[in-house]
């Protein structure tokens, strides 16, 4: 099959853009891939696929020939909402890097609450010296809202160090040494008996919002909360609310409803949060060209798409 031309649109820095150019071009040297912000109008028609990173959609509408679209990030949400109708095919990225990525921050953030460092941290500001009681890691309950490709890594990599897992996702899952629900029963379970919470949901209609007040109040008296998925799935007051009241001991948050987390958020200065700049499970450029590059390449050769996002669920 003759090989056409590929865009990648982005609204990445040139810096970071001419990367992933650079990174693609290596990894598919028998395709022309070109940045769109370089291409002409003629070039813009000869394009069959866009490889993308939070594209401006008029520039999607500017390419009107391509097949489909495949997105550098594995979170798809913003695409979908700023492409309502659009009707080419969109792949998102899954790339087992990743998801060992976030299964390391998975890991190093639960034993931050684990082992109590918000509250030393807090001792050390006040010069208290001050030994708290310790817990065996087979007495903590870690539950996961999430058990796709990254929440999967996350529970293995947590279960190898003796706690107990317990997990939730839309569809029931059968995962080795985790305890799986599904349903509105099988949330309220996984949060009534964890004493750390850690979200990995997929932000969609369903999601937005569902750890609301009332899902907040079935958590355990003291337990930690950690969100590596999107901000708008927590609502911010109910959390701030909860962790004032001393049900909640501490949250680790890395996403936001505006990032950046604009300068004059409480949540900044909230002593029962800690804030992180979206780093838990960062792309690894060169692995995630790899993936992009064998996912076209098996398009060229057989005609096959990689499996694509459900726009009727988001993900």
């Amino acid at each position: 099959m003759t090989s056409s031309l590929i865009a990648l649109v982005t609204r990445l820095s040139d810096e970071a853009e001419a990367h992933w150019l650079d990174l693609l071009r290596a990894a598919l040297p028998g395709e022309t891939v070109l940045s769109l912000r370089a291409m002409t109008a003629e070039q813009r028609d000869q394009a069959d696929i866009a490889v993308v990173a939070n594209p401006d959609p008029n520039d999607l509408k500017s390419l009107p020939n391509i097949a489909w679209v495949h997105s550098l990030w594995a979170g798809v949400e913003r695409l979908v909402a700023e492409l309502p109708g659009f009707d080419r095919p969109i792949v998102r990225l899954v790339d087992p890097q990743l998801a060992r990525n976030m299964s390391e921050a998975a890991l190093a953030w639960t034993f931050y609450l684990f082992r109590d460092m918000p509250a030393y941290a807090r001792q050390q500001e006040q010069k208290i010296w001050n030994e708290l009681p310790y817990r065996r890691a087979s007495d903590v309950t870690v539950g996961i809202l999430g058990l796709g490709e990254l929440g999967s890594a996350s529970a293995d990599r947590i279960r190898a160090q003796d706690f107990n897992v317990t997990g939730w996702s839309r569809s029931q899952k059968d995962l080795p040494g985790v305890t799986c629900r599904s349903g509105e029963a099988g949330l309220t379970q996984v949060l009534e008996e964890s004493d750390i919470v850690l979200c990995l949901l997929p932000l969609t209609p369903a999601t937005r919002g569902l750890l609301n007040a009332e899902r907040l109040g079935q958590m355990k008296q003291g337990a930690g909360l950690i969100n590596f998925a999107r901000g708008p799935i927590i609502d911010s007051d109910a959390l701030i609310a909860a962790l004032d009241s001393g049900h909640l001991g501490h949250a680790v948050l890395d996403v936001f409803d505006q990032e950046p987390l604009p300068e004059a958020s409480s949540l900044w200065s909230h002593p029962g949060i800690t804030v992180l700049p979206h780093i838990s499970g960062p792309t690894d450029p060169k692995s995630g060209a790899a993936i992009v590059a064998g996912n076209i390449q098996t398009y060229r050769d057989t005609g096959a798409l990689p499996d694509h996002v459900d726009l009727t669920v988001g993900y």
